[in-house]
C-alpha cells in the first residue's frame, strides 16, 4: 500500500510527507463530526497541514470498515478500495474539490484510475446512475487548518 501511495502521490504532484490513519467507522464519524459538524461516519477525510508544518502535504484518514463494505458490494477488493480512496484523498490535499470545481477533480480523478489502473472513483460513482451505489457516500474534503 505505501508503495502505492507515494506512485499516486508522484502522479497527483502533492510533495511533502502525507500520514495515511486507516481507522474505524466510529473515528471517522467523531472526525467528521468535530471538524466538518456531520454527525455521521464517511469512507475518508484529508487535512490539509497547519502552515508551520512544512514538511508535510497533509494528512488522509480512511474508514477501513467502510471502504471493505464499499469493495464488497462493488466486486473489488478491499486493497483496491483503499487505493481509490488514497487517490481520492490526495487529489484533495492538491487542491481539488468536488464540491465546487465544476468537474475539475472528476476529470483529473478519471485521468489518474486510468494510469494507475484502477476501477470506477468515488465522484463518478456518487453522480452516476449507472454505477451500483456504495454503502456510504463519501464526503472527502479538507477541514481548513484541522489535525487530527
Amino acid at each position: 500500500m505505501a508503495l502505492f501511495a507515494g506512485k499516486a502521490q508522484r502522479a497527483v504532484g502533492v510533495r511533502g510527507e502525507v500520514c495515511i490513519f486507516i481507522t474505524s467507522s466510529s473515528k471517522l464519524r467523531d472526525m467528521n463530526r468535530r471538524y466538518r459538524q456531520k454527525d455521521e461516519p464517511t469512507d475518508i477525510l484529508s487535512f490539509s497541514p497547519s502552515p508551520n508544518q512544512t514538511r508535510s502535504a497533509g494528512d488522509l484518514a480512511i474508514s477501513g470498515e467502510i471502504a471493505a463494505e464499499n469493495a464488497a458490494q462493488l466486486g473489488h477488493s478491499t486493497e483496491t478500495e483503499l487505493k481509490i480512496l488514497i487517490l481520492h484523498g490526495l487529489l484533495h490535499l492538491a487542491g481539488y474539490d468536488h464540491e465546487s470545481d465544476n468537474g475539475d477533480m472528476q476529470a483529473r480523478e478519471a485521468q489518474l484510475r486510468q494510469k494507475l489502473r484502477l476501477p470506477t472513483g468515488l465522484i463518478e460513482r456518487t453522480f452516476s446512475v449507472e454505477q451500483r451505489k456504495p454503502s456510504k457516500r463519501s464526503t472527502a474534503r479538507k477541514p481548513q487548518g484541522s489535525r487530527r
